[in-house]
């Protein structure tokens, strides 16, 4: 049976299904060992967890490419490591990165303050309009990220003139896809080269793990390995079992957290409390016929832009009681955070402005929760405006 066969709800359970040996375990054995046992006189590459072939990492790994179409997919210690060890395989001293503007702040530091040292060149382009890609393309660009759906306006962007751009060049496209989560979209399907997630989020979903991922072709993900064994990128075997775990109910989890999603949304689109809603499943988004077009689901993630602005947004989150003031989503918590003091810290106001994140706007990552209590926690925040 290939991967095509199944679904995804089967695939993030058993990924390519076959048959099981008597006795053998149903749940894969945490294998907490740094080292494993060697033939005496064999040139074969070691069993060592540092690099990336202990039995938990590899069976994740094979779990998620087929679970997002990939032909190889290597799990890492953190989503940033997935993001630079991803980029990092892709480009060399002297190349010109083009990234969009719209991206996590952690990502903007890392082409900001670090590939500098390296020799890279980033820039920073409105991935809104297709003309500005070319505007800014170079002789050097060697590839192309973008985000999508974004953090923490949740844009949408369409992959597929982008993907066609990058095909005539001859450059790669590199999409993180946290957001989403290989349930409501497949980046691969629209013609990207690699994707990265934050295993932190959607993939583990419990909120106890750090980790990333990257998936894409052999040739390409056995060069990310290189880097994670030289980098020192390489994830817990505990933290590879619990992300394994939680894998095998990201499909259930996001047909809540979509239900979930777009319920809020809606009611918060009538509240007086709320200025503007940022959610894909809403038809005053301005990526909705992108997003019914290619998502298979809107997800668990809404941004509020609250009336009352900062000051609203101080009282709102001081007096909710189910949904917790924390950074990092896609859980089975409802977790509210402010994008001016975490993920976009970085950016001044005006910056954050130019992206749609006005002071009083807050990220909501819709748990699993009942959904009329989470709006009842939030209608009674909001009535103390």
């Amino acid at each position: 049976m290939t991967r095509g066969d199944t679904g995804p709800s089967t695939r993030a359970i058993h990924g390519v299904a076959h048959p099981k040996a008597d006795r053998s375990p149903v749940a894969t054995p945490i294998y907490q060992s740094s080292t494993f046992v060697h033939p005496i006189g064999s040139s074969e590459e070691v069993l060592y967890t540092r690099y990336g072939n202990n039995p938990n990492q590899t069976a994740l790994g094979e779990k998620f490419a087929a679970l997002e179409g990939a032909e190889r997919a290597i799990f890492l210690a953190s989503g940033m490591g997935a993001t630079a060890l991803a980029h990092l395989a892709m480009l060399r001293p002297g190349d010109h990165l083009l990234a969009s503007a719209w991206i996590y702040g952690g990502t903007r530091r890392l082409f900001n303050e670090e590939f500098g040292k390296l020799g890279i060149d980033v820039t920073l382009v409105e991935p809104d309009n297709q003309r500005k890609w070319r505007q800014h393309e170079r002789k050097t660009t060697r590839a192309v990220f973008v985000e999508t759906p974004t953090n923490p306006t949740m844009r949408v962007l369409d992959l597929e003139p982008l993907a066609l751009f990058c095909r005539e060049r001859g450059i790669a496209l590199i999409v993180d896809s946290t957001f989403a989560s290989p349930v409501n979209f497949r980046p691969l399907e629209h013609g990207a080269d690699l994707v990265i997630h934050s295993a932190t989020k959607y993939l583990n979903g419990h909120d106890d793990v750090i980790g990333g991922v990257v998936a894409g072709s052999e040739p390409v993900i056995e060069e990310v390995r290189h880097l994670m064994q030289v980098w020192g990128q390489s994830p817990d075997p505990h933290a590879t079992w619990l992300v394994e775990r939680g894998l095998k109910t990201l499909a259930v989890r996001i047909g809540r957290h979509n239900a979930n999603g777009i319920a809020f949304a809606e009611w918060a689109e009538q509240h007086p409390a709320v200025a503007e809603v940022h959610y894909p499943g809403l038809h005053c988004h301005p990526d909705h016929e992108v997003a019914r077009r290619i998502l298979d689901g809107y997800g668990g993630m809404v941004g509020l832009t609250l009336a009352g602005g900062a000051a609203a947004a101080d009282v709102v989150l001081r007096k909710l009681r189910i949904a917790t003031h924390a950074p990092s989503l896609g859980g089975v918590e409802t977790l509210v955070s402010e994008p001016r003091f975490t993920s976009h810290a970085a950016l001044s106001a005006e910056e954050r402005a130019e992206q749609g994140i006005a002071d009083g706007f807050i990220r909501v990552s819709l748990g699993i929760e009942d959904i009329d209590d989470i709006i009842a926690d939030f209608e009674d925040a909001f009535s103390t405006l």
